[in-house]
């Protein structure tokens, strides 16, 4: 990388740190600041801001604005999660009676209940603020990694390239199809080792899994982890760009939209847009925890036999 490219980093980034700090603080709290300073703090202001207008949009939108549209009805949760335990051991006949009788039940108290467990499906404010404080807790860390991407790339350790006429349109779409696939395999392979192996899963992860019932995920949720999972789970983001070229615009939109897919993958809506992996998928994966780890799409839990499509859980779809 030349040094005039590098010196349009340096200036891109510079011009994001006046945009975003100079909009929203005093100069004298921001400037005289390192440059890497600068930028972490304008990083953890941006997906401060990202976090928390996005979960407070969303869950406006599906907990009081439509909450009959997207919640389910009756007691179908209960059964629907009823069902997905304990689907190795349902061959016995008892067990085929004993989901016949949940059915049973549903059916004839569907109606009477349905408005009281739409609103019990509705994570409480207490489960929504503590998923909010642990995320804020760990929000400076998570904005570490973005921030050294930024520095590495600015002083050319990889192979970013600072405009999409460097590269001209093509190539541009061919390196972002690439990027993403890296990024799918290795945010796959990095969720599934937070469970199999049992210490990461019990020391890291498992702060995560503390909500996994509908009625305790939100889309609050979605960056509620460990400080130090939620880096590794960011991190293959950075394998790419030692490895290919890279728009370095792109490579930044794309980590910081890691917050918003996890408020969406939280907010436990079926949207059926093949092969996208919608929060349908990953409320399997809370409850289940052995299935549905890929990230944007079902694709590597496809190949690697974790899939599990969800089923008819009555909610409407999108």
């Amino acid at each position: 990388m030349e040094n005039h490219d590098l010196g349009r980093f340096v200036e891109e980034t510079s011009l994001y740190n006046r945009l975003i700090l100079g909009s929203l603080l005093p100069g004298g709290v921001w400037e005289p600041l390192p440059h890497f300073l600068q930028t972490w703090l304008r990083n953890y202001v941006m997906e401060s801001l990202i976090y928390l207008v996005s979960g407070f949009l969303w869950c406006f939108y599906i907990y009081y604005l439509y909450p009959n549209a997207f919640l389910p009805k009756g007691t179908c949760l209960f059964l629907r999660t009823f069902m997905l335990k304990k689907k190795e051991k349902r061959e016995s006949f008892l067990m085929y009676i004993r989901v016949l009788v949940l059915l049973i039940l549903y059916l004839t108290i569907e109606d009477m209940m349905s408005t009281t467990l739409v609103a019990d499906a509705i994570p409480s404010r207490k489960a929504m603020l503590l998923q909010i404080s642990v995320t804020m807790k760990a929000m400076p860390w998570y904005t570490l990694l973005p921030t050294v991407s930024e520095y590495m790339i600015e002083n050319g350790w990889t192979r970013c390239y600072p405009g999409i006429s460097d590269v001209g349109w093509v190539t541009y779409l061919a390196y972002v199809a690439i990027y993403l696939a890296i990024v799918e395999f290795g945010v796959y392979w990095m969720h599934r080792g937070l469970h199999d192996i049992k210490p990461l899963y019990k020391y890291l992860h498992a702060t995560h899994h503390i909500y996994n019932k509908e009625n305790t995920l939100s889309p609050w949720a979605g960056m509620a982890l460990n400080p130090l999972d939620g880096l590794l789970q960011a991190s293959p983001h950075l394998i790419p760009i030692f490895l290919i070229p890279t728009h370095f615009r792109t490579h930044l939109v794309l980590l910081f939209m890691e917050g918003v897919w996890a408020t969406n993958l939280h907010d436990c809506i079926n949207v059926k847009l093949w092969p996208v992996m919608g929060a349908g998928y990953h409320t399997i994966h809370h409850i289940t925890y052995r299935h549905n780890y890929g990230n944007y799409t079902i694709w590597m839990d496809w190949v690697f036999g974790t899939l599990r499509p969800p089923v008819d859980d009555g909610k409407k779809e999108i």
